[in-house]
């Protein structure tokens, strides 16, 4: 992000090999969501399947194909696109074969559609090399299909957790109404919200799409309102689960009205399900599991709750950038800067956190 900020406003310039916003792009989906979706997965299987958890050298090869992709798409101008595309691609292949052979194994079929979520991954990835390699067009395609899936895994694995974490922590000091159960609703909302995002990937400014996005956003309101969230707002480190999920419908909402009155562009939509959901939802998580699984309470302290507020304001001041013009200069370095406190804050109060034996 910090690079990012710095080639929009000085004259910095990167071997990248491509548009610095396709750096960008790609950086934030295949390089942060990526490594999110692999730290939940690789914590989440072996809970899921009884395995032991991948650790020592298969880890660490792990973090080293995810380093050298990061540092081939920073030099990808010197290396060449191919020898760009396969380092980079090296990771999320690894990461399908660690967690398919894991789910596999423990003969856990229940969430073989996580496995099929890996797959889309690495299939819009290989997309988004292609355009470059090859010259193939569709680049925009890649990225929408991307941040699909990634939205999807927020909808399924944040459909989860909020909930399940908002019941225990409601039974245990806020007596009185719990979160619904999983229920013809939360499956209508899966539904709608996998064929929506399937119509935008394929036709991004069809009327239809818009019809079937906007009725998407409307259901996961619906599923997100029966949780209860309004219940826990003592505890930031639950209700912060309930905003990261509201940033879905908002920006399913947002990108239907981009359908439907194209002038205002698409900007603030996805940056609503990117720098919003996903940014949100994966900070919630992993200031969740750090502390659980380090034997600490849980239960957000100051620093955690200032690290809530900064990817809010992050996520918030870039959806809005794009929807008032006249602050855009002002309010996209606002937001980059929002989003570098709350990653450094978390790794100045966690990485400690991390080092330390377990409490």
């Amino acid at each position: 992000m910090l690079l990012w900020l710095l080639l929009l406003t000085t004259p910095l310039s990167l071997p990248l090999g491509r548009p610095s916003l396709d750096w960008h792009v790609h950086e934030m989906l295949f390089g942060y969501a990526v490594a999110a979706v692999a730290g939940f997965l690789l914590t989440a299987v072996p809970n899921w399947t009884g395995r032991l958890p991948v650790n020592g050298a298969p880890l660490a090869a792990l973090a080293l194909l995810w380093l050298i992709g990061r540092l081939a798409m920073l030099t990808g101008g010197w290396l060449g696109a191919p020898l760009t595309a396969a380092a980079d691609l090296a990771f999320l292949v690894a990461l399908l074969a660690v967690v398919g052979r894991e789910v596999v194994a423990g003969r856990n079929w229940r969430n073989l559609p996580v496995l099929a979520a890996l797959a889309g991954l690495a299939a819009a990835n290989v997309w988004f090399h292609a355009a470059s390699v090859w010259g193939f067009a569709g680049a925009d395609s890649a990225s929408r299909l991307g941040i699909a899936v990634v939205t999807m895994l927020i909808v399924l694995i944040g459909g989860r957790v909020t909930p399940s974490f908002t019941r225990n922590w409601l039974a245990k000091r806020a007596p009185g109404r719990l979160p619904a159960p999983f229920g013809a609703i939360d499956r209508l909302a899966l539904v709608a919200t996998l064929l929506a995002l399937a119509a935008w990937v394929v036709w991004p400014m069809a009327q239809a799409t818009a019809a079937a996005l906007a009725l998407a956003a409307l259901l996961l309101l619906a599923r997100l309102v029966r949780w209860q969230g309004h219940r826990t707002l003592a505890e930031p480190l639950v209700s912060i689960l309930h905003l990261g999920y509201l940033w879905l419908p908002l920006g399913l909402g947002l990108l239907a009205a981009a359908i439907r009155w194209p002038e205002a562009g698409t900007g603030a939509a996805v940056h609503g399900l990117t720098a919003g959901a996903v940014g949100t939802m994966t900070l919630a998580v992993m200031t969740r599991a750090s502390l659980g699984h380090s034997g600490r309470p849980l239960t957000a302290g100051s620093g955690t709750r200032l690290i809530f507020l900064l990817i809010t304001v992050a996520a918030a001041t870039r959806a809005l950038a794009w929807l008032w013009t006249a602050g855009y200069d002002w309010l996209m370095p606002l937001s980059g800067l929002a989003w570098i406190l709350a990653f450094g804050l978390f790794t100045a109060l966690y990485a400690p956190i991390m080092l330390r034996r377990r409490h």
